[in-house]
C-alpha cells in the first residue's frame, strides 16, 4: 500500500500535558487514555470525539507527578483542551491536568514543554495540626499524610 501524498496526509497537533496527583496515586497510560476518551465522548458525543481523535502518545507518571503528549487533529486543539479539563480523577485518584503547550511535532513538544520537572520527591516528618506527620516534599509543595489521606500544603503553612 502506498503512502498518501504529503498534501493529503492528516495534520496533527501535539499537546504537552502535565499531571499532578497525590504521591500514592497509581495509574498508567491506558487508564489516562480511557478517562480522556470518556471525557471527550461525554462532552462532544461520539461524532465529536471521533473528529478530534485524541490519542495519548507518550506517558510517564510516578510519585504524584507526570507528563504526557496528547495527539489531536489540527483545528481540534480547543476541543482537546476542553476534554482534558474535564478529567478530574484517573483510576480513582484525583488528578490535576495542565496543558503546558501545543506544538506541530512530537520532538518540538518534548523539547519546549516537557521534562522541566526538577528534583525528586523527598519524604520527611513535618509538624501539622500540632502533630508530627510524614509528608512528601516536591518543589514548593508539601503533601502531608493524614488520617483520611493526603492534605496539600505549601512552605508558608509551616512558617
Amino acid at each position: 500500500m502506498k503512502h498518501l501524498p504529503k498534501h493529503l496526509q492528516p495534520r496533527w497537533r501535539y499537546l504537552a500535558v502535565e499531571l499532578e496527583s497525590w504521591p500514592d496515586a497509581q495509574f498508567d497510560r491506558g487508564d489516562f487514555q480511557r478517562e480522556l476518551w470518556y471525557a471527550a465522548q461525554n462532552l462532544y458525543g461520539d461524532s465529536g470525539s471521533a473528529a478530534a481523535d485524541l490519542t495519548v502518545l507518550s506517558f510517564s507518571f510516578a510519585d504524584g507527578d507526570g507528563e504526557t503528549i496528547v495527539r489531536a487533529y489540527r483545528g481540534e486543539e480547543d476541543r482537546a483542551r476542553a476534554a482534558l479539563t474535564c478529567i478530574s480523577t484517573v483510576n480513582g485518584s484525583p488528578v490535576g491536568v495542565r496543558v503546558a503547550g501545543i506544538s506541530g511535532t512530537v520532538r518540538a513538544c518534548e523539547e519546549r514543554y516537557l521534562g522541566r520537572r526538577a528534583g525528586t520527591p523527598k519524604e520527611r516528618d513535618v509538624v501539622f495540626e500540632d502533630e508530627s506527620r510524614p509528608a512528601v516534599v516536591r518543589d514548593s509543595r508539601i503533601d502531608v499524610r493524614g488520617a483520611d489521606g493526603f492534605v496539600g500544603a505549601t512552605q508558608l503553612d509551616f512558617e
